[in-house]
């Protein structure tokens, strides 16, 4: 990590000093909160792609909300899908890192209809798209896609709740399923992201809209408290993204 923070305060630095916008590769939700825990004498902005990535480019600039970023997405779609294997997330990735591409080149990867939609930096789109074409024992054509699908963008699925306070902790429980003390291991294992920022405060009261992702088991936002039951509980409603 402490090459990562010098290299964000290298990107800073030419960025304010050059009066021009810089970027770094794709952050996973770690690098993405030590990115947040620093500070700049300059802008920076987030974006994977799509609104709600969770894999996303970092721009550093004066002028980083209306940059460019160097995204590309690549559709790749099986040429015979009525005999396709059904992929998933993980075959889409090992085929990819079986061509040898770094996973930091490499944004999310959405799954519709069978079709994967590779997020990727510019500089590696031309040899994805060439070099792709088989996934699982799937044979695959891939192509510049100009958008993600809006059929293809996961929205959360409200559910509501009782529970007997707003701690993160609590409700981390109740989404998942969980006993106490395995929540406190994910805490331990700094596994608990608050808006990409790791959270080790088993007590934060999350605020409406924060996007809380527990890594390795998914993400939700909260929407709040509805109201609480006769004996004074908290009727919450979250959206999990399943």
């Amino acid at each position: 990590m402490e090459n990562l923070e010098k290299r964000f305060l290298e990107l800073a630095d030419r960025a304010e000093q050059r009066f021009y916008v810089t970027f770094s590769d794709f952050l996973n939700m770690e690098e993405e909160s030590l990115l947040s825990s620093l500070h700049f004498n300059i802008d920076y902005r987030l974006f994977g792609g799509y609104d709600g990535a969770e894999r996303c480019v970092a721009a550093f600039g004066y002028d980083c909300e209306e940059a460019q970023f160097p995204i590309t997405i690549i559709k790749a779609e099986p040429v015979s899908p009525k005999f396709a294997d059904k992929l998933s997330h993980r075959d889409f990735l090992g085929s990819l890192m079986g061509l040898g591409i770094k996973r930091e080149v490499l944004g999310d990867i959405v799954i519709a209809d069978n079709i994967g939609y590779i997020f990727c930096l510019n500089s590696i789109a031309e040899y994805i798209v060439q070099e792709l074409s088989k996934v699982r024992h799937t044979i695959v054509k891939c192509s510049v896609a100009e958008a993600l699908p809006e059929s293809a963008v996961k929205k959360p699925e409200e559910e509501q709740m009782v529970v007997a306070s707003e701690r993160l902790d609590v409700i981390v429980s109740a989404v998942y399923n969980f006993s106490r003390s395995a929540v406190k291991e994910f805490f331990i294992a700094r596994k608990i992201y608050v808006n990409s920022r790791l959270c080790e405060n088993f007590s934060y009261t999350p605020k409406e809209n924060d996007i809380i992702s527990v890594r390795g088991k998914g993400r939700f936002v909260y929407n709040g408290v509805l109201g609480t039951t006769k004996k004074s509980r908290n009727i919450i409603s979250v959206g999990v993204y399943k």
